[in-house]
């Protein structure tokens, strides 16, 4: 799931402002006249995106190999939502500790670290050889995401073209949803027509990112190295007052759809498998590629559209996207079961942009860094939790009734967060008149 801050409003880099020791006495910048990036910045503002890309697809590569690693291993569905969930749980701490490294140290020294000790989690995945080696994998990917996709979308933002103002915003959106449709896509090919598809994915993404880490090391730097990396690290969870509220409107809608997405990303094969047996194991990865894919394809169309609206909009999808869910579990089989990852993916892109837009805009000026790491907190939280907790159900009560209860629950709370969210737009409209 992405791990970038969707929907956040990029900072214009003309009128930002950082204390130097010595300020050279040159006109303010925002004063000059907005000017096209060389070919070099915009070389870089590709690979930067690049880097994002993959990055989320080397993320959701496994999902449609988890039938391959049950059938191999002999793994209940607890261990594969075990290995799913200590992915995200590593990825939420590397946001949390190392998010703000690459402001003190560089955006090249920490991407080409990142890209490095990704490039060994591929190599480890290659090469597991049990359940251990998985997790231990994943925990190491789940770390090494979470440092390079901060600095990766911190050089976007650098990187912003005073002529396309919204560009790295729109990078930073779009690119891991998109990197995960298409790590699943890629996946769901190497499983049909590729030998040892366990191992040749992950082979090929690890020479991705080789290349990657070569040529980020050639590109440009675009932040200034500066002291307090080691305060750096530790995590910084403060939100303002004003923010606050709307965090916790907003939270419940947020959770549902990030629950949806687990769901789909541990438990997701598994479920095709009970609702359609005879379907070709490459279509085990397809719901989860429907929704992300579905989820990118939102997020660009309403990336316009009011943050309240968008929330909104996304909650009222939550409830049919689960009702087909349910109806592919009593004999609708697969076109059901795609049809709720579509608008699962319609919510999920909704929601995530919405909820972030709208509590960023009630920040007071200050605090983004701590609002933006409680948000991460509440996502990744509620993409693995539920999904460690279906896992264990389902091995009591069997798949098909964890995946009513989770659907019901998950619908249930979009449904109780429509009043939550209209009470706050209720009392801004009150706030705006008395004003």
């Amino acid at each position: 799931m992405p791990s970038a801050s969707p929907g956040a409003a990029a900072p214009d880099p003309r009128c930002a402002t950082h204390p130097r020791p010595h300020p050279r006495p040159h006109p303010a910048p925002c004063d000059r006249p907005a000017t096209r990036p060389s070919p070099r910045a915009s070389a870089a503002f590709a690979l930067d995106a690049s880097v994002l890309v993959t990055l989320l697809a080397a993320s959701s590569a496994p999902t449609p190999l988890y039938p391959r690693y049950q059938e191999q291993w002999d793994l209940s569905a607890l261990t594969v939502t075990v290995v799913f969930s200590a992915y995200a749980l590593a990825l939420l701490l590397a946001l949390l500790t190392t998010g703000a490294l690459s402001d003190h140290l560089g955006r090249r020294p920490v991407l080409v670290t990142a890209l490095a000790a990704e490039t060994l989690a591929m190599l480890l995945l290659a090469t597991a050889d049990g359940p251990d080696a998985l997790i231990a994998a994943r925990i190491l990917q789940g770390v090494a995401t979470g440092t390079a996709t901060s600095a990766a979308g911190a050089a976007l933002l650098d990187l912003t073209d005073p002529t396309r103002p919204r560009r790295s915003a729109l990078a930073n959106t779009i690119a891991p949803v998109a990197g995960m449709a298409a790590g699943v896509l890629l996946s769901t090919l190497l499983t049909r027509f590729a030998p040892a598809p366990t191992v040749t994915v992950y082979l090929l993404l690890a020479a991705v990112f080789t290349g990657q880490a070569v040529a980020v090391a050639r590109a440009p730097e675009t932040a200034d190295r500066r002291h307090g990396a080691w305060r750096s690290l530790r995590p910084h969870l403060a939100v303002p007052p004003s923010a606050r509220r709307t965090l916790l409107r907003a939270g419940p809608a947020v959770a549902a759809v990030w629950a949806l997405g687990g769901f789909h990303s541990s438990l997701g094969p598994a479920l095709v498998r009970a609702i359609a047996p005879h379907t070709a194991p490459a279509a085990s990865g397809l719901p989860l590629f429907t929704l992300t894919a579905t989820a990118a394809l939102t997020t660009l169309a309403l990336r316009r559209t009011a943050p309240r609206t968008t929330l909104e909009v996304g909650c009222a999808t939550v409830v049919p996207a689960a009702a087909l869910t349910l109806y592919a579990t009593h004999g609708a089989g697969l076109p059901a079961l795609c049809g709720g990852a579509a608008l699962a993916g319609a919510a999920f892109g909704a929601v995530t942009q919405g909820g972030l837009r709208l509590t960023l805009a009630a920040l007071p000026g200050h605090g983004r860094t701590g609002t933006l790491a409680a948000y991460q907190v509440l996502c990744y939280l509620s993409m693995s939790l539920p999904a460690v907790a279906a896992g264990a159900a389902t091995v009591h009560h069997g798949l098909t009734a964890v995946a009513h209860a989770h659907a019901t629950s998950t619908a249930v709370l979009a449904a109780l967060s429509l009043p939550l969210l209209h009470r706050t737009t209720k009392e801004t409209k009150d706030h705006d008149h008395g004003h």
